[in-house]
């Protein structure tokens, strides 16, 4: 299962329709896009899938369309944490996991544990879920960091098999990737970090460019993964504006406004998040007819 979780993971949208329902159609379409451009996986009600703002009931029908539609072509990654860790444990125990390969799950936001609450529980969560764990650092929007020496702790646990890291602290990545077990995961999740991330022995990105630009950036990844580094660095050369132009306003309506450029869905999110502006959409517009060309 481990070597299933290498490369490009896409940590996918969630399509609304204008009138703020899920958009299943939208949904089918964007995860045989992704698939059909080479992809290596896809993680389903992340940070990028706004699941903050779906019902238990919309959660449900989000992972049965993505499981349907994925027919078992690719790994299937689900989003499942939060701060509370006992709501964490229930929302597993009510979760059907066939078809499901891994659970990513975020450090515990806003209540600000210590390294001891945070490894205490992943520690939880490890032994309810059937899956493998996947930890996600994102100090930027938890608050809290999960630190090198929290993680190699996490890392021995038999059921916590990656991390998807997202500190932007490459000091601190490269003490976990330097320290880790042999079969532990060290994912970026920076699109911008990825290169620099595989390069020192990271093994791919759960990423938010690779949503529109798949083929691109999963060429990219492929190349830095085989050490074909100055190859990669050209490829990532091309992506480097886009980048920084697909988070100015925040994620995910920078990557949902380039999806509906695209055609793939339309752009709309669930307050409190609102589409970029006419500025910003129109210079993705013109990046992605660059990058494309």
């Amino acid at each position: 299962m481990i070597k299933k979780l290498k490369g490009t993971g896409v940590a996918i949208v969630t399509p609304f329709r204008k009138d703020g329902s899920l958009d299943f159609n939208a949904l089918r379409k964007l995860v045989n896009f992704l698939i059909e451009n080479g992809v290596n996986y896809i993680v389903a009600l992340g940070t990028t899938g706004e699941s903050v703002t779906l019902s238990k009931d919309e959660k449900s029908a989000v992972i049965s369309i993505v499981k349907e539609t994925i027919n078992g072509r690719i790994p299937l990654v689900v989003g499942i944490g939060g701060n509370n860790t006992r709501e964490v444990i229930n929302t597993i125990n009510c979760t059907d996991f066939e078809g499901i390969d891994a659970i990513l799950s975020v450090a515990p936001y806003y209540n600000k544990p210590s390294q001891e609450g945070i490894y205490q529980h992943y520690n939880a969560i490890a032994q309810t879920s059937p899956v493998p764990v996947i930890l996600y650092n994102v100090p930027g929007r938890t608050g809290v960091n999960i630190t090198s020496e929290t993680t190699l702790r996490l890392a021995k646990l038999k059921n916590v098999c990656a991390i998807k890291e997202a500190s932007g602290n490459l000091m601190q990545i490269m003490e976990i990737i330097k320290n880790k077990p042999k079969s532990f995961l060290v994912i970026s999740g920076d699109d911008s970090l990825a290169l620099p991330i595989i390069m020192l022995g990271g093994t791919g990105i759960i990423s938010v460019i690779a949503n529109a630009l798949p083929a691109e950036f999963s060429s990219m990844v492929r190349l830095a993964v085989n050490k074909k580094y100055d190859e990669a660095i050209e490829s990532n050369n091309k992506l480097l504006e886009m980048y920084s132009w697909l988070f100015v306003e925040g994620n995910p309506s920078g990557i949902k406004a380039s999806l509906s450029i695209l055609k793939i869905i339309e752009n709309n999110l669930r307050l409190p998040l609102v589409p970029v502006s006419k500025k910003t959409y129109q210079k993705l517009e013109e990046l992605i007819q660059i990058i494309k060309k």
